[in-house]
């Protein structure tokens, strides 16, 4: 059995009193698109956040094709995270910077050197993103909602990266361009043959982006399989969740 591009092992982490992440084990495979699923605060963000190096977990190994990613610092993270390509909730992209340059910013590390080739490369990723080359000298204040996740996507992959991750990817989309959107992710991911991690509580974008899936509950990963056993995974929580309802072994606590 090959080695899975990323293995979690025993992952915590808490914040104060509370424990968000309570022994994650989890395993990603080469190529292999998992979706993360969870309600609000279950600590899917964390779990991200933990792989990227931006938190430090209490406990646990992170290993990515074999290699520690937990307490790398300075170059050796720098270089970790090359392998990377993140889309951020919400785009995250640079107001102050035309789109050529969002989507290049990672190629430069945002310096302001190779103008025109790094111009002509945005046109080119953008395209693959269904966006038009006039796009590419605008700024993310011109672009609707839609494109801006587009032109976030396009950065994200404009390095060809080997490990692609997606944060909530259609947050604040209507359903047709969220579908768009989940539509060219999965295309993209299949194109570049890069290994997914999607956090997300939308179940149609999971449908639709997964080859397989993860619930986390309790700080802990309830359940997993493939995406198409979702509806029918004899368990509870993973049911309730799915289907979205008030009534099951989840509480959903209403803040007065």
């Amino acid at each position: 059995m090959s080695e899975p591009r990323l293995r979690i092992r025993g992952l915590k982490k808490a914040f104060g009193a509370k424990q968000v992440l309570d022994g994650i084990d989890l395993d990603v495979a080469v190529g292999e698109s998992l979706v993360v699923i969870g309600g609000s605060g279950t600590g899917k963000s964390v779990l991200l956040k933990c792989i990227l190096g931006i938190i430090r977990p209490d406990e646990g190994s992170i290993r990515l094709d074999g290699q520690e990613l937990v307490g790398l610092r300075g170059r050796a993270l720098a270089d970790a995270r090359a392998h990377f390509g993140m889309l951020f909730q919400g785009g995250a992209l640079f107001d102050s910077l035309p789109v050529w340059r969002n989507v290049t910013f990672a190629l430069t590390q945002g310096k302001l050197g190779g103008g025109q080739q790094m111009h002509a490369l945005a046109v080119e990723v953008l395209a693959k993103v269904g966006l038009e080359p006039r796009v590419a000298d605008l700024r993310p204040s011109e672009l609707s909602g839609g494109m801006q996740k587009r032109v976030a996507l396009a950065r994200a992959i404009a390095a060809g990266p080997e490990i692609l991750f997606f944060d909530e990817p259609t947050t604040g989309l209507d359903p047709i361009r969220a579908d768009t959107i989940n539509a060219l992710i999965r295309q993209q991911v299949t194109a570049l043959g890069a290994t997914a991690i999607t956090i997300t509580h939308d179940m149609a974008s999971a449908r639709h982006i997964a080859d397989r899936v993860a619930m986390i509950h309790a700080g802990r990963i309830h359940w997993e399989g493939p995406v198409s056993a979702l509806d029918d995974s004899g368990d509870p929580h993973v049911d309730q969740f799915v289907h979205g309802r008030a009534e099951g072994p989840i509480s959903a606590t209403v803040a007065p």
